[in-house]
């Protein structure tokens, strides 16, 4: 039985269209060359050959071979069901002895065209309909009237015969004309951007569906060898879970401690500071103690290459690359000029849905920050993430790291407040040494101590000392000293 939808074959378009195409409908897909038209197109189309429908691909400006290389280059063929109708002009409206003189070629030239489609539809009866693409028949019309009446006419036809059409657009022409916006039951807009650095993005929006509710807004896709991929936007409202809240132990004593107890299971935490301070290593601190109590721990690291970094924590007595072959940790490379927001949401909602992570550590937003064109849009982009995290019960650190050393201090993007714990670390000197000062600043769930402590990263990994009750100052970079004895971590503590 064929369902109210056509599905288009590529599940995040699906997801943004609430399910599909409503059948027996036309819609418009428009974009600039090299936005993905023609691959949708083709996914369309292969998406109902293998529910065992007829298709059809009538091209005006491709010709047949150019399209079924296309679909070659994503590994496709196109199989008996999907027929390929390349429409070319008569042989006597290219022979200048035959032109008119009384009428214009491109009256009979367009009156030829929509015969040829009209046609093959009733050869072919199809159920899926692509005609690529209609600038050629705006170039024939020539005015907007005749183009408008000319849209219609193939819609009205296409109605009898029970077909899902998509007409593909490539907004060539002068003037942005919307006929088609208001004959189309549908249209989706695709676009691509150009980033100063790194690979281009792309994204769609769906501009109008009548009758039907979708997901507005933009979503990223890109086009890879298997095809269009389409990552809709992420809306945490739609998810909910319920889980049991326990608190987490980062396995240091002192650190939790300072953090009253540990840190909340479904929480977010921010750990802040300038570079060096390792932001990272007490992030990992806590998704290692997850990962050897059995659950499963994700880390996506944008600022440094993997195996360095694996090297380097394998060095403070942490042994990455054990967890990793236990199947507890996974360690993600990101790149940042390649990737979009959207995608990446994309990763880090399939590694939590499908392999059960429970503790999410991204480092950094500064890599983050980099990959996005706008701040705004970066703070929306977390702020839905961590929700979803929060709703999912997966526990997740963020680290970011601050401009300067001591003193006053500046982040790329402020997001303090959507996390429910901020870690901040802090250099300080005494003593005539550069010294490290942790301390939490909020905590949504709960109490927290209000000290600051000294600690160190040596070859056996974090040292948390005493709270540093004696001195004055520590946050500003130069404290005082107003005490008797001796807080201070000894080099044998390290």
């Amino acid at each position: 039985m064929t369902t109210s939808k056509a599905a288009t074959g590529i599940e995040g378009l699906d997801d943004v269209l609430s399910g599909g195409l409503s059948r027996n409908h036309v819609f418009l897909l428009e974009g600039e060359p090299g936005t993905g038209k023609t691959t949708i197109a083709l996914q369309f189309l292969m998406a109902g050959a293998a529910a065992g429908e007829r298709c059809l691909y009538i091209t005006l400006s491709e010709t047949e071979q150019e399209l079924r290389d296309g679909a070659q280059s994503h590994g496709w063929s196109l199989g008996p069901n999907i027929d390929v109708f390349e429409l070319t002009p008569p042989e006597d409206l290219l022979d200048a002895e035959h032109q008119q003189s009384l009428l214009y070629s491109s009256d009979l030239e367009l009156g030829e065209a929509t015969r040829q489609i009209f046609e093959v539809v009733e050869r072919v009866r199809p159920s899926r309909v692509v005609i690529d693409s209609l600038s050629e028949i705006r170039l024939l019309a020539q005015a907007s009237l005749r183009y408008r009446r000319q849209i219609l006419a193939i819609k009205h036809y296409f109605v009898r015969y029970d077909a899902t059409v998509i007409l593909l657009d490539d907004l060539t022409a002068e003037h942005q004309d919307k006929t088609v916006h208001s004959v189309a039951h549908g249209v989706i807009r695709l676009q691509q951007l150009t980033p100063n650095y790194g690979a281009e993005r792309r994204r769609l929006r769906v501009l109008k569906y009548r009758g039907q509710k979708y997901r507005g807004g933009y979503h990223d896709f890109t086009i890879a060898t298997e095809g269009v991929q389409v990552f809709p936007r992420l809306i945490a409202a739609e998810y909910r879970a319920s889980y049991e809240s326990s608190e987490v132990s980062s396995g240091i004593p002192e650190l939790d401690s300072l953090l009253g107890g540990g840190i909340d299971s479904g929480s977010s935490t921010l750990i802040i500071g300038p570079s060096g301070t390792g932001k990272t290593l007490i992030a990992l601190v806590f998704g290692v103690a997850a990962a050897l109590r059995g659950e499963k721990v994700a880390v996506f690291i944008f600022d440094e290459e993997k195996g360095l970094l694996i090297n380097r924590i394998n060095k403070l007595g942490i042994d990455l690359a054990a967890l990793q072959a236990s199947g507890n940790l996974v360690v993600e490379q990101v790149d940042a000029a390649e990737l979009s927001p959207g995608e990446f949401s994309h990763q880090v909602r399939r590694r939590v849905d499908d392999e059960g992570i429970t503790t999410v550590i991204i480092d950094s937003l500064n890599g983050y920050h980099a990959a996005m064109p706008e701040e705004n849009a970066l703070v929306l982009h977390v702020h839905e993430l961590l929700l979803y995290l929060n709703r999912r019960g997966a526990s997740t650190f963020l680290t970011v790291a601050q401009h300067g050393l001591v003193g006053e201090m500046e982040a790329p993007v402020d997001i303090t407040y959507l996390a429910d714990t901020v870690i901040l670390l802090r250099y300080f000197e005494a003593m005539g040494k550069v010294r490290r000062a942790i301390s939490i600043i909020k905590k949504r769930t709960g109490t927290h101590e209000s000290s600051i402590r000294e600690y160190r990263i040596g070859g056996s990994g974090l040292k948390i000392g005493v709270p540093l009750d004696a001195f004055q100052g520590v946050l500003r970079g130069v404290p005082d000293y107003a005490g008797e004895s001796s807080p201070l971590l000894r080099d044998e503590d390290a």
